[in-house]
């Protein structure tokens, strides 16, 4: 069963969310790898796609043509500019940031601090979705704080401006990621709407998922930092709640492989210093998830030598008697 975007029909309901500093285009095109059917960018600034900077462009770079492109902002009619933009370039929808609690981006009033003003809310969802013709869609709070958990009004602003898909964390940007979700509340933002939506937050595994689903009511749900490192969690939670559940395994022998792509593809999308630099988080990430980690393995998260993290990850893969 399909969840359906408009005219855009998803396949999947298990969905990676956009994370800065992770989920670009080699995180994507590794999750696209083990089958993965859309992929969302990075978050980008909406007057950095209209000035065409460099590296914030490289955040929402495409995969193929099921890339969502995910944007911020505060001014309407720059972030439907930017929107246009993103669909001339072959954007399957428009995701619109009204979720991310980080202070620098809040500081900016984008991302949750819109949320603080439905007025200006509503204005950006409703100049976006009359500047694109694909669909647009909405990632929001459950509101600023526990005393301001406006997400449901929010919602159907976003509904009547003719958006097609709502995503909420549970928290509040107060919370940022500390506490716990509130799944139940999700239901109300389900209740008021009819259009399809997602679920975030605290989804750890196919048991979190399936639960989280039962309490909110939700068409699906997306899975954040809990991938980082594991983005085989994205297809075995898909494989788990289907309507007819499939076991998914994945052998240390195909970890390995995915991991030594993914490092690759880092390589092939930066310069190089960023490259190996920036790879560490993700390869701290991967060896937390690996067994018999020695100390040989842990060094390359100091090396600078690509070469060397390759002989190590080869090295790994004889002693644990697998091929990589």
């Amino acid at each position: 069963m399909v969840i359906q975007v408009g005219d855009v029909s998803l396949n999947d309901h298990v969905l990676l969310a956009p994370m800065s500093g992770v989920t670009d285009v080699a995180y994507r095109a590794t999750l696209k790898s083990l089958g993965a059917d859309v992929t969302i960018s990075e978050m980008v600034a909406s007057k950095a796609i209209i000035n065409d900077e460099s590296d914030e462009l490289r955040k929402i770079q495409k995969i193929d043509d099921r890339t969502i492109v995910q944007i911020a902002g505060h001014e309407p009619e720059v972030m439907a500019e930017a929107a246009r933009r993103c669909e001339a370039d072959g954007a399957l929808m428009i995701d619109i940031n009204f979720g991310c609690p980080a202070k620098k981006v809040v500081n900016k009033y984008a991302g949750s601090a819109i949320m603080q003003d439905e007025t200006l809310a509503r204005s950006i969802m409703q100049e976006i979705a009359k500047a694109v013709t694909i669909p647009v869609t909405v990632k929001m709070r459950t509101g600023w704080d526990a005393d301001n958990r406006n997400a449901v009004q929010i919602a159907q602003f976003a509904e009547d401006a003719g958006l097609k898909m709502i995503t909420v964390h549970g928290r509040t940007r107060a919370q940022k990621f500390s506490g716990t979700a509130d799944w139940q509340f999700i239901r109300n933002v389900k209740r008021a709407v009819s259009i399809p939506v997602i679920a975030n937050g605290d989804i750890s595994s196919a048991d979190d998922a399936k639960k989280c689903l039962q309490e909110s009511g939700a068409d699906g749900v997306m899975v954040g930092r809990a991938a980082i490192g594991r983005p085989w969690l994205i297809p075995e939670i898909n494989a788990r709640i289907a309507i007819k559940p499939a076991k998914y395994s994945i052998s240390l022998r195909e970890k390995l492989k995915v991991i030594k792509a993914h490092y690759c593809r880092i390589l092939e999308s930066y310069p190089h210093r960023l490259a190996v630099l920036g790879a560490r988080k993700h390869l701290a990430a991967y060896l937390t998830d690996l067994p018999q980690i020695d100390m040989a393995m842990r060094s390359i998260l100091r090396t600078e030598d690509a070469g060397e993290v390759l002989r190590r990850f080869d090295e790994y893969a004889d002693r644990m008697s697998v091929a990589a």
